[in-house]
């Protein structure tokens, strides 16, 4: 099995040794950069595995870094944070982030989301049984992992995608809060619904004709989310 590359991109370089101690010591091979333009090119050159973001980086913040990476690339991003408001996680699930970690974090909590983060967005290991979804102006192919609507293809983060794919293989049923994080994110987030919520608005963004009055996405308040299908065709 190939050996998995993590960028830590943080300008401390007493935190960059002990992440690189960390998981070095598990398996991974390990890479830095002590700024955004450099993390850029890095991410452009080696292609790493994950990233783990620091959100305070001199010059670029870590939040315009990981827009920036979005721009031409999908691999899953942690960002490393010294505040745990909630308005800070949606920042970075806004510019594309995929977890969290807030700092001080110990050895074992470091290994836990970069297993949690890298296994989300590995290919799905449950059996699908359709290769597509057409759900009005929306077509999932779930061979190629394409998700298609009104005839653009639509650019999704693994974590996006494994959560659209989630509801598609539930068409028309609700899928509780918990269902959902435990599915995509592990049963280790079931609880965080901040996670879900965040998500659940960018792919509203990315698909739903008018996200403020989402016709595919619904929403049952206090229960969890539906992909209304009501020209629903499998192929």
């Amino acid at each position: 099995m190939k050996e998995k590359c993590v960028l830590i991109v943080d300008d401390e370089p007493k935190m960059v040794k002990l992440v690189r101690h960390v998981l070095q010591a598990v398996g991974y091979r390990v890479i830095s950069a002590a700024d955004g333009e450099t993390s850029l090119e890095l991410t452009a050159i080696e292609r790493p595995d994950l990233i783990l973001l620091d959100i305070l980086l001199p010059g670029m913040d870590g939040y315009e870094v990981c827009q920036r990476i979005r721009e031409f690339s999908n691999v899953p991003i942690i960002m490393l944070t010294a505040k745990a408001q909630e308005a800070d996680k949606i920042r970075g699930f806004d510019v594309g982030g995929d977890d969290y970690l807030t700092k001080p974090f110990s050895a074992k909590e470091l290994i836990a989301r970069v297993k949690a983060v890298l296994r989300r967005c590995e290919f799905p290991e449950e059996v699908v049984t359709t290769s597509s979804l057409v759900c009005g102006d929306l077509n999932i192919n779930f061979a190629q992992r394409k998700v298609i609507v009104r005839d653009q293809e639509v650019a999704l983060t693994p974590t996006e995608y494994n959560l659209l794919r989630q509801l598609a293989m539930n068409a028309n049923r609700v899928m509780l809060h918990k269902a959902l994080l435990t599915k995509v994110w592990g049963p280790e987030y079931r609880d965080d619904i901040d996670y879900l919520r965040a998500y659940i608005r960018h792919l509203r963004l990315k698909i739903e004709k008018n996200p403020a009055e989402p016709k595919y996405i619904l929403t049952k308040p206090g229960v969890g989310y539906m992909l209304s299908c009501p020209q629903e065709n499998e192929a």
